[in-house]
């Protein structure tokens, strides 16, 4: 089987890559795409492959915009943790609908499909329960141990996420540092991200803790906080057309 992953973050790829290894090492990764324009290109090169992996927000646009665009009659299997797009995802030769983080028993029930040759057909009805079983609902607030207390943090109180030494940090708007049990890969499933945005690997950034936004080498931007972080912020350039459209929301 022959796959193509569309994917804009590059661990998250990584990840699809090695999940898929794990479940079947003959599958065959033809590429990995970040983004709808190189996508469209490669697409109009190329044979089309047996499958697409593929999130729904790309770098410059959503997937839809590709598959609209081409003639592609395979299965999708879509990737998200946006649960807004179920109807439209399965709109467009989906084979499965699958949240992020992805986990290895579903993806593997969804290559089953493909390989059997069992597209899914859903009604509307059976959409609406998906999204109803999985729907996203966002922590309002953040269970934290301070010395002999267990306190719990509004979200609307935090700053920004931060890790060091595989440990994670929330830091409220009044300066205040407090341990988190979850990794940043977990905490950034659990907050909003029309109000989080995941920077870089250490941090994820609240919107109003944005004090000044800088253009930095090699399309990267340097962005300061509010309180001051101990780290310099850089966001890549891979990362930076997403930040801007995040900003413009």
């Amino acid at each position: 089987m022959k796959v193509v992953i569309l994917e804009d973050e590059t661990l998250a790829g990584k990840k699809v890559e090695s999940l898929l290894a794990e479940i079947d090492d003959s599958i065959e990764i033809l590429t990995t795409i970040k983004s709808v324009e190189v996508a469209k290109e490669w697409f109009a090169e190329n044979e089309a492959p047996d499958l697409v992996i593929s999130d729904i927000r790309l770098l410059d646009g959503l997937s839809f915009e590709l598959f609209e665009s081409i003639n592609y009659d395979n299965p999708v299997i879509f990737t998200t943790a946006y649960d807004q797009y179920a109807i439209k995802a399965f709109e467009v030769n989906s084979v499965d609908y699958l949240l992020k983080p992805i986990q290895l028993e579903k993806l593997k029930n969804a290559l089953s499909k493909v390989k059997n040759d069992s597209t899914q057909v859903v009604s509307y009805e059976e959409i609406l329960s998906l999204m109803q079983s999985q729907k996203k609902e966002f922590k309002s607030r953040f269970m934290i141990r301070a010395g002999q207390k267990i306190l719990a943090v509004p979200v609307e109180k935090i700053a920004y996420f931060y890790s060091l030494n595989k440990l994670t940090y929330i830091v409220t708007e009044d300066g205040k540092k407090y341990p988190c049990d979850q990794t940043l890969e977990v905490v950034d499933q659990q907050v909003d991200p029309k109000v989080f945005f995941r920077a870089n690997r250490k941090y994820i950034v609240k919107f109003e803790s944005i004090s000044e936004i800088h253009p930095y080498f090699k399309g990267r931007i340097k962005i300061n906080l509010t309180p001051e972080s101990e780290d310099e912020i850089v966001i890549s350039s891979e990362r930076t057309p997403e930040f801007k459209k995040w900003l413009d929301q």
